[in-house]
Protein backbone atom coordinates (compact mmCIF):
# COMPACT_ATOMS: atom_id res chain seq x y z
CA UNK A 1 0.00 0.00 0.00
CA UNK A 2 1.43 3.40 -0.82
CA UNK A 3 1.34 6.84 1.02
CA UNK A 4 -0.43 9.59 -0.79
CA UNK A 5 0.98 11.80 -4.09
CA UNK A 6 0.30 14.56 -5.95
CA UNK A 7 -1.97 17.38 -4.29
CA UNK A 8 -2.86 14.66 -1.43
CA UNK A 9 0.46 14.81 -0.14
CA UNK A 10 0.60 18.83 -0.93
CA UNK A 11 -2.00 18.93 1.26
CA UNK A 12 -0.98 16.70 4.28
CA UNK A 13 0.35 18.55 7.48
CA UNK A 14 2.09 16.94 10.55
CA UNK A 15 0.92 17.82 13.74
CA UNK A 16 1.98 21.16 15.39
CA UNK A 17 1.97 22.42 12.13
CA UNK A 18 -0.05 25.14 9.98
CA UNK A 19 0.82 24.69 6.48
CA UNK A 20 0.07 27.28 3.32
CA UNK A 21 0.39 26.11 -0.30
CA UNK A 22 -0.53 27.86 -3.18
CA UNK A 23 -3.90 26.27 -4.76
CA UNK A 24 -2.48 27.10 -8.31
CA UNK A 25 -6.45 28.46 -8.79
CA UNK A 26 -5.14 32.12 -8.89
CA UNK A 27 -2.40 34.58 -8.73
CA UNK A 28 -3.08 35.07 -4.84
CA UNK A 29 -4.99 31.99 -4.08
CA UNK A 30 -3.43 29.73 -1.28
CA UNK A 31 -4.99 27.13 0.60
CA UNK A 32 -4.55 27.12 4.79
CA UNK A 33 -4.28 23.67 6.28
CA UNK A 34 -3.65 22.30 10.00
CA UNK A 35 -4.26 19.18 9.35
CA UNK A 36 -8.03 18.86 10.82
CA UNK A 37 -9.25 22.27 8.68
CA UNK A 38 -8.61 23.88 5.06
CA UNK A 39 -9.48 27.63 4.88
CA UNK A 40 -8.90 29.57 1.63
CA UNK A 41 -6.75 32.81 1.74
CA UNK A 42 -6.63 35.57 -1.33
CA UNK A 43 -6.45 39.13 -2.15
CA UNK A 44 -8.86 41.14 -3.42
CA UNK A 45 -9.98 41.75 -7.36
CA UNK A 46 -8.39 44.83 -6.64
CA UNK A 47 -4.96 43.82 -5.16
CA UNK A 48 -4.97 41.62 -8.50
CA UNK A 49 -6.28 38.52 -6.40
CA UNK A 50 -10.07 36.63 -6.89
CA UNK A 51 -11.04 37.63 -3.67
CA UNK A 52 -12.03 33.91 -3.26
CA UNK A 53 -10.99 34.41 0.80
CA UNK A 54 -9.61 36.79 3.41
CA UNK A 55 -6.51 38.44 2.85
CA UNK A 56 -3.78 37.66 5.32
CA UNK A 57 -4.43 40.47 7.84
CA UNK A 58 -7.92 39.60 7.76
CA UNK A 59 -6.94 36.73 8.80
CA UNK A 60 -4.61 37.91 11.84
CA UNK A 61 -7.28 40.30 12.64
CA UNK A 62 -10.23 37.20 12.76
CA UNK A 63 -7.70 35.73 14.97
CA UNK A 64 -7.39 38.12 17.26
CA UNK A 65 -10.81 38.76 17.33
CA UNK A 66 -11.53 34.88 17.99
CA UNK A 67 -9.25 34.82 20.67
CA UNK A 68 -10.75 37.98 22.06
CA UNK A 69 -14.55 36.58 22.59
CA UNK A 70 -12.82 33.04 23.77
CA UNK A 71 -10.92 34.57 26.45
CA UNK A 72 -13.86 36.67 27.47
CA UNK A 73 -16.48 34.07 27.52
CA UNK A 74 -13.89 31.75 29.65
CA UNK A 75 -13.80 34.51 32.13
CA UNK A 76 -17.26 35.10 32.28
CA UNK A 77 -18.18 31.85 32.51
CA UNK A 78 -15.96 30.96 35.01
CA UNK A 79 -16.86 34.16 37.17
CA UNK A 80 -20.65 33.27 36.31
CA UNK A 81 -21.22 36.48 34.59
CA UNK A 82 -24.26 37.03 32.94
CA UNK A 83 -22.66 37.81 29.74
CA UNK A 84 -24.88 36.66 26.76
CA UNK A 85 -22.97 37.43 23.71
CA UNK A 86 -19.33 38.56 22.76
CA UNK A 87 -18.65 40.30 19.50
CA UNK A 88 -15.35 42.15 18.27
CA UNK A 89 -15.01 44.40 15.48
CA UNK A 90 -11.45 44.70 14.35
CA UNK A 91 -9.64 47.17 11.69
CA UNK A 92 -5.92 47.28 10.18
CA UNK A 93 -3.86 50.03 8.97
CA UNK A 94 -0.65 51.76 9.03
CA UNK A 95 -0.13 55.05 10.80
CA UNK A 96 2.71 57.57 10.68
CA UNK A 97 4.31 56.68 13.87
CA UNK A 98 4.58 60.65 15.13
CA UNK A 99 0.76 60.55 15.19
CA UNK A 100 1.15 57.92 18.02
CA UNK A 101 1.67 59.79 21.25
CA UNK A 102 1.70 56.60 23.11
CA UNK A 103 3.84 54.59 20.57
CA UNK A 104 7.65 53.93 21.12
CA UNK A 105 8.55 54.10 17.66
CA UNK A 106 8.55 58.15 16.77
CA UNK A 107 9.85 57.53 12.96
CA UNK A 108 8.45 56.06 9.49
CA UNK A 109 5.23 54.14 9.82
CA UNK A 110 3.58 51.43 11.92
CA UNK A 111 0.91 48.76 12.07
CA UNK A 112 -2.40 49.95 14.19
CA UNK A 113 -5.18 47.90 14.68
CA UNK A 114 -8.53 48.96 16.55
CA UNK A 115 -10.54 46.17 18.01
CA UNK A 116 -14.18 47.47 19.20
CA UNK A 117 -15.41 45.20 21.87
CA UNK A 118 -19.55 44.60 22.48
CA UNK A 119 -20.79 42.73 25.42
CA UNK A 120 -24.42 41.50 25.89
CA UNK A 121 -26.03 41.11 29.08
CA UNK A 122 -26.80 42.56 32.36
CA UNK A 123 -23.03 43.44 33.49
CA UNK A 124 -22.52 46.21 35.72
CA UNK A 125 -19.81 48.74 35.01
CA UNK A 126 -16.99 46.80 36.81
CA UNK A 127 -17.65 43.69 35.28
CA UNK A 128 -17.48 45.62 31.71
CA UNK A 129 -14.14 47.33 33.20
CA UNK A 130 -12.63 44.04 34.26
CA UNK A 131 -13.89 42.54 30.42
CA UNK A 132 -12.09 44.87 28.76
CA UNK A 133 -9.12 44.65 30.62
CA UNK A 134 -8.86 40.78 30.15
CA UNK A 135 -9.45 41.30 26.18
CA UNK A 136 -5.74 42.52 26.66
CA UNK A 137 -4.99 39.43 28.29
CA UNK A 138 -5.78 37.16 25.22
CA UNK A 139 -2.82 34.65 24.40
CA UNK A 140 -3.12 36.18 21.03
CA UNK A 141 -3.32 39.81 21.97
CA UNK A 142 -0.24 39.15 24.11
CA UNK A 143 1.44 37.64 21.50
CA UNK A 144 1.10 40.60 19.00
CA UNK A 145 2.70 42.93 21.79
CA UNK A 146 5.51 41.01 22.84
CA UNK A 147 8.71 40.10 20.92
CA UNK A 148 8.45 37.82 17.93
CA UNK A 149 11.44 36.21 16.74
CA UNK A 150 10.64 34.43 13.38
CA UNK A 151 13.20 31.65 12.17
CA UNK A 152 13.07 30.94 8.32
CA UNK A 153 14.71 28.46 6.74
CA UNK A 154 14.37 26.60 3.14
CA UNK A 155 13.33 22.87 2.71
CA UNK A 156 15.94 20.42 1.22
CA UNK A 157 12.80 18.83 -0.80
CA UNK A 158 9.71 20.75 -0.93
CA UNK A 159 6.78 18.97 0.23
CA UNK A 160 4.45 20.16 -2.74
CA UNK A 161 3.57 18.92 -5.45
CA UNK A 162 2.96 21.16 -9.00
Amino acid sequence: MSGPTGDEAALMVEPGWIKVVESGEGKFTEHLLDGRHRLIADEPVAAGGQDRGPGPYDLLLMALGACTTMTLRLYADRKRWPLERVSVRLRHAKIYAQDCADCETKQGKLDRIERVIGLEGVLDPAQRQRLLEIADMCPVHRTLTSEIKIETSLTAEPDISP
